[in-house]
């Protein structure tokens, strides 16, 4: 377990206790029942920004507070517990890639914006192998092309979109439309088509730019996910504890113990992946490795997490009436964001040792 400094810690602290007490999954449900595109609560976002969230990564100079991503990813998998509708993430990952390819005219422009809430903003890709994209071009200032499954969209006033010869960003407005994708998870999802909008180029960062705003969405994600791995570990322990079968309860059962034994190492090995990749991306070496291992782990244990999750709390787990449905549904979306399993294992085996 990563060490935090005191700051990290009432950070974390800060967010665990509004998580838990405002944003419960209760939340989200009214979320999922409102039926709105956008799928979350904008006054939620709103204090969520006010709290200095939305800028843990932005610089000072431009209204963040710098904290840095293993500070961000702490906020992140507080709220990831609760399943808290938001596009903090996403607007994290595309703020990361004006923080490193923007001017100073687009980092002026962009960046307090999306840290105070007043503006939004998401990134625009078709999947991890999205680079060098020959499917989106931009020609004399206009950009054209689509992006299948774009998270967060419809509440987005910015779209950091790969072209094939870049990045680029692409506001909300003309030439911009949304067709929604509804995905298990019930979140804001939507294809979008970019049809002559206007785009400007993020000009610095150099060729492997997209790559490494997606190792920062991978191991940010993680976060996410890391939160719900232990949310359902947590809750699936506790209902052991409590059930009932054959007059005993169902923690006694030693084959239950051994799964759960199983799961709690799993855990422990997603959260030292996730942590080194947090940590990667603020010491700025080997990023590239330990995001893969990141997002490739938390994939794994996810994945296997929300199964047995589901199979420990037996029949009554499917109904919509308990909550760890909803984990195994939100998983499945994220182990496919940003990078799979399989893109993961191939990538690393590309990486090769440093």
């Amino acid at each position: 377990m990563a060490v935090l400094n005191e700051e990290q810690e009432m950070l974390r602290d800060m967010a665990r206790d509004w998580a838990t007490n405002e944003s419960p999954v209760t939340e989200f449900r009214k979320v999922r029942a409102s039926g709105e595109p956008e799928a979350f609560n904008r006054d939620a976002y709103g204090t969520m920004a006010e709290m200095g969230w939305a800028g843990v990564i932005i610089p000072e100079e431009h209204g963040g507070s710098d904290f840095g991503w293993l500070s961000a990813g702490l906020v992140v998998e507080e709220l990831g517990k609760t399943l808290t509708a938001s596009p903090l993430v996403v607007n994290t990952i595309a703020a990361s890639a004006i923080i490193l390819g923007g001017s100073d005219e687009q980092k002026a422009h962009w960046l307090p914006r999306l840290a105070s809430g007043e503006a939004i903003a998401t990134l625009a890709i078709d999947d991890a192998s999205d680079t060098g994209d020959g499917k989106t071009t931009v020609s004399n200032g206009t950009l054209t092309g689509t992006k299948a499954f774009v998270h967060e969209a419809h509440g987005a006033d910015l779209f950091v979109v790969a072209a094939k010869d870049g990045l680029y960003l692409v506001e909300k407005g003309d030439g911009v439309s949304l067709a929604t994708r509804k995905l298990a998870d019930q979140r804001s999802h939507a294809h979008v088509t970019f049809d002559g909008a206007t785009a400007s180029r993020l000009e610095g960062g150099g060729e492997t730019l997209l790559e490494d705003v997606l190792d920062r969405a991978r191991v940010l994600t993680a976060a996410e996910m890391l939160g719900m791995a232990q949310h359902v570990f947590d809750t699936t322990l506790d209902y052991l504890k409590q059930r009932v079968q054959f007059n005993q309860v169902l923690a006694s059962f030693q084959a239950l113990q051994h799964r759960m034994a199983d799961l709690f190492a799993d855990l422990a090995q997603m959260r030292s992946a996730v942590e080194a990749g947090l940590q990667a991306v603020d010491s700025g070496f080997g990023i590239d490795r330990a995001a893969t291992i990141a997002k490739a782990e938390a994939n794994r244990v996810l994945h296997k997490m929300s199964n047995e999750g589901i199979q420990l709390h037996g029949g009554i787990g499917m109904t919509d009436e308990y909550d760890v449905g909803f984990y195994l549904k939100r998983a499945r979306v994220l182990e496919a964001s940003f990078g799979s399993s399989s893109q993961m294992k191939d990538r690393f085996a590309k990486l090769g040792s440093y």
